[in-house]
C-alpha cells in the first residue's frame, strides 16, 4: 500500500534546502564599509580564516551566542580572509564539513594594509578580529585575538543592553 503522503515527503526530501548549504558573499572594502556605516541593529563582524586554529575554535560560539541573541536583533557576519585561490569551493567545504550555518562572506582585497585601518585603526592585522557594533547606542568595540565563550557573551551582553564591562585584554 503506498501511503498517501509520501510523494509529499519525497518532493520535499528532492527541493529542499542542503542542510548546511551556505553561500559566501564577496565583498571588497567598501561595501563592508557602507554595510557598517548603515547597519541599524546591532551587529558582529567576526574575520577568520580556515587556517587559523583560534579562529576556527571561536566561531562556534559566535554561532551559539549570536542565536541567544536573536531577539535582539543581532546580526553576525563572518568575513573570511582567506586566498582568492580558496573561495568559494574550499571555504565552502570547510564550512559544511564542520556543520556550521550562518551568514559568511569572503573579504576579496589582498593588501591589509589598506583594509584593516578601514576596519579599525588599532588592528595590526592579526586575526581572529572582531567588531562590535550597535549605532543605537553609540556602542563600537574592537577585539583582535581568540575570545573565550564567556567573555563573547559579555560583550554580547554589553552590545546589546548597553552594559558597561571592564575592558580585558586578548584572549582572556
Amino acid at each position: 500500500m503506498f501511503p498517501r503522503f509520501l510523494p509529499s515527503m519525497l518532493l520535499l526530501v528532492l527541493f529542499a534546502p542542503e542542510g548546511y548549504s551556505q553561500d559566501i558573499r564577496a565583498v571588497k572594502l567598501p561595501e563592508l564599509e557602507k554595510i557598517m556605516a548603515t547597519n541599524k541593529q546591532p551587529l558582529l563582524i567576526n574575520f577568520w580564516a580556515t587556517w587559523c586554529k583560534p579562529c576556527v575554535e571561536e566561531i562556534p560560539y559566535f554561532i551559539n551566542k549570536t542565536n541567544e541573541f536573536k531577539t535582539d536583533s543581532l546580526r553576525l557576519m563572518l568575513v573570511s580572509l582567506d586566498t582568492r585561490d580558496l573561495y568559494p569551493d574550499s571555504i565552502r567545504s570547510f564550512i559544511k564539513k564542520r556543520g556550521w550555518s550562518a551568514p559568511f562572506y569572503w573579504l576579496d582585497e589582498t593588501n591589509a594594509d589598506y583594509f584593516c585601518p578601514a576596519i579599525d585603526s588599532s588592528w595590526s592585522g592579526a586575526i581572529p578580529a572582531s567588531l562590535f557594533l550597535n549605532p543605537n547606542i553609540g556602542y563600537r568595540y574592537f577585539h583582535e585575538g581568540q575570545l573565550s565563550e564567556i567573555r563573547l557573551g559579555e560583550l554580547l551582553l554589553e552590545m546589546t543592553k548597553s552594559v558597561h564591562l571592564p575592558a580585558v585584554k586578548a584572549g582572556q
